[in-house]
């Protein structure tokens, strides 16, 4: 074979692989889609069933049990049904749940669609990236995975344009568009599109090898590596992850456990961070923001437009921390983006104090209402381009071969919890202590955040996976020493 035939070859394989990343990535851009799309819909929901703001924030934020349910049992599932059936069911309920939660018509109805799409939405989170990790070849799989990443923060952007121009059409989210539904009805089902498209494509791509090799399918994983990634040797690979798949099968919670109030340290490492991107208030940007912008004068069209604005700029600066993550490194990526979320919290912290009136009659002087549009984007810009995907990428890196996954599953149910308590009660505190202190709370995560990256996290940067047992022993050995008795 020439070497243009080669270089042909490889081309046909990259294409290949590329196509079915594209595919499994799909179930991020539901993942950020479904997540998003009550943003314009918070305040119809609210008037049409009556409800109070706790009740408000229950509504939006009881999704979120349902991912952290999702996400538990989407990795059980994968293994004995498969990748693809799994993927098929995550489709399924984002159907079943868009298309509830558009006829809804009583809260238990509400609130069962939610937590239904919710499930989705977590077996989307595990499922996606762990195709694409399984079906990518180690010299792409960097820039591979951080499709997903990118997956969701477009998904992200499609729901809030989408709000914006069904709200649009109809004069606003609450009066009538086709069919007698009202408008903030059709946000929801749009969202049978999209997963749709998911289920259609699970059918079209190929079953994970990890998977195949778990139910002793070894000559069909290895003709999948060798047709798809154009895997050279596809028999050794597929003994290699027999040996891995055997290895990981034995892990469980005990393998965490540690000195550290009881969990290995690297452990809580990964919680605190995990719980530090979301205690810095970024989802109270992308489900409330509509929300939050008509709370203190801007016009509702004015409301969803900001929110568009800002979902571009989340998707544009994700390009941003893919080009940079590996270059610059991770820990000063997190450092330099809890800098700039501090200084952009801290200016809508200020510009909220500033508002005049009160309930519903409130609204803030022109120029610190650009002020805070100012110190909001700024934020939605130095977590995008830092903390939404370096964090994960951090997760990813950080604990050694033998506990990652027992490890991962922990600290991404902490960042659930995380987002669902921030989820549920912003808009009650809204209405109790009011914007400015709770986006002094913010900034003050933020500012914590620094100081905890830089006291215990260590750059993961240019190690080895395997690399990290060395560096995990080495904290674990610190923290048993430092609470021996002197």
């Amino acid at each position: 074979m020439t070497d243009a035939q080669e270089r042909e070859v490889a081309e046909q394989h990259t294409a290949k692989v590329i196509g079915v990343t594209v595919a499994a990535a799909v179930g991020g851009f539901l993942f950020g889609f479904d997540s998003s799309v009550v943003n314009g819909a918070v305040d119809s929901i609210e008037n049409s069933f009556g409800l109070g703001k706790l009740m408000t924030g229950f509504a939006v934020a009881i999704a979120l049990l349902g991912c952290a349910l999702g996400a538990w049992f989407a990795g059980r599932l994968a293994d004995v049904w498969g990748r693809k059936r799994v993927m098929l069911l995550g489709s399924a309920l984002f159907i079943i749940s868009s298309i509830g939660t558009g006829f809804t018509q009583t809260i238990p109805d509400l609130l069962l669609w939610r937590v239904l799409g919710g499930i989705g939405i977590g077996i989307a989170s595990v499922i996606a990236p762990a195709y694409i990790s399984e079906i990518a070849p180690a010299r792409y799989r960097g820039a591979l995975a951080s499709m997903q990443q990118l997956a969701i923060t477009t998904g992200i952007f499609a729901a809030l344009l989408s709000d914006a121009i069904l709200a649009d059409s109809a004069g606003s989210a609450s009066a009538d568009l086709w069919w007698g539904l009202e408008a903030w009805r059709w946000m929801f089902l749009v969202g049978v599109v999209p997963a749709l498209v998911y289920g259609l494509l699970a059918l079209m791509i190929p079953e994970s090898p990890r998977y195949l090799v778990g139910r002793n399918r070894d000559e069909e994983a290895a003709r999948i590596l060798q047709t798809v990634t154009g895997e050279a040797n596809p028999l050794d690979r597929v003994k290699e992850i027999k040996l891995t798949v055997k290895r990981e099968a034995k892990t469980s919670i005990k393998d965490i456990t540690g000195p550290s109030f009881g969990l290995h340290p690297l452990v809580w490492v990964g919680i605190w961070i995990a719980v530090f991107q979301q205690f810095v208030g970024i989802n109270a940007i992308f489900y409330y923001s509509t929300t939050l912008w008509q709370s203190v004068g801007f016009s509702e069209s004015d409301s969803f437009r900001t929110s568009v604005i800002t979902a571009v700029i989340n998707v544009g600066m994700t390009f941003v921390a893919i080009l940079f993550v590996d270059r610059v490194g991770r820990r000063k990526l997190l450092l330099a983006g809890s800098v700039g979320m501090f200084i952009g919290l801290l200016m809508a912290c200020i510009a909220f104090t500033q508002q005049i009136g009160e309930g519903d009659d409130v609204t803030l002087p022109e120029s610190w209402g650009v002020v805070a549009l100012i110190g909001a984007n700024l934020f939605v810009v130095a977590f995008a381009a830092t903390w939404g995907p370096v964090m994960w990428v951090m997760l990813g890196e950080m604990f050694p071969n033998r506990i990652r996954g027992v490890a991962l599953g922990v600290c991404t149910a902490a960042n659930w919890i995380a987002n669902f308590t921030i989820s549920m009660l912003f808009p009650q505190m809204t209405e109790l202590v009011g914007l400015g202190i709770i986006y002094g709370f913010f900034a003050f995560c933020a500012a914590a955040s620094f100081v905890y990256v830089w006291k215990k996290v260590e750059e993961t940067k240019g190690l080895e996976l395997e690399e990290m047992d060395s560096v995990a022993e080495s904290r674990l050995s610190r923290a048993t020493v430092a609470r021996e008795p002197r």
